[in-house]
């Protein structure tokens, strides 16, 4: 069995998509995943699963949206691929509360940095599924357009690194 890493996209986020991580671990649970632990309120999700990738983001995807009524992104990644997130940041020496990964299921177009509008600062970089930015002076006040990142969720590395510790457990 592999263990796997479930970002969910808008939940719980400005009040919005409300799913207490309780039905969360449940549901995963009746979807017949092992070993289901959450982390925060933002819908992260550690399990195990004999399945490949495609077919746990599948499964996933579908029992959310029975459970919601709606579609809920799901990105998924393994315990190895989190790691090398974590490995890559390319702002180490940042505040890692300041820099987030935005996860997306494909590669990040090549002009994806190019494209952003509304900078401030900011630092971006590419990583191999993921955008990293680096808000050196803080997320509040920032105007950041991401086009690319339209259908991403974002975690800060803070959370990376728990998940990754969490995986590992």
């Amino acid at each position: 069995m592999e263990t796997w890493i479930a970002l969910l996209r808008a939940v719980n986020v400005g009040g919005t998509g409300k799913l207490p991580m309780a039905e969360l671990r449940a549901l995963c649970t009746a979807a017949g995943f092992a070993d289901v632990r959450t982390y925060i309120a933002s819908g992260n999700v550690v399990l195990r699963s004999a399945s490949t990738a495609r077919q746990v983001q599948k499964s996933l995807q579908q029992a959310l949206a029975r459970h919601t009524g709606k579609q809920v992104g799901v990105l998924l990644r393994s315990a190895a691929e989190m790691s090398q997130v974590l490995a890559g940041n390319p702002f180490p020496d940042a505040a890692p509360n300041r820099v987030l990964a935005i996860f997306l299921d494909q590669a990040p177009p090549p002009d994806a940095v190019d494209t952003v509008g509304g900078r401030n600062g900011e630092q971006l970089a590419l990583g191999k599924r993921e955008i990293y930015v680096h808000y050196g002076g803080g997320m509040a006040d920032s105007k950041l357009k991401i086009p690319a990142a339209k259908a991403g969720t974002a975690r800060n590395i803070n959370t990376v690194a728990r998940l990754v510790a969490m995986a590992d457990e």
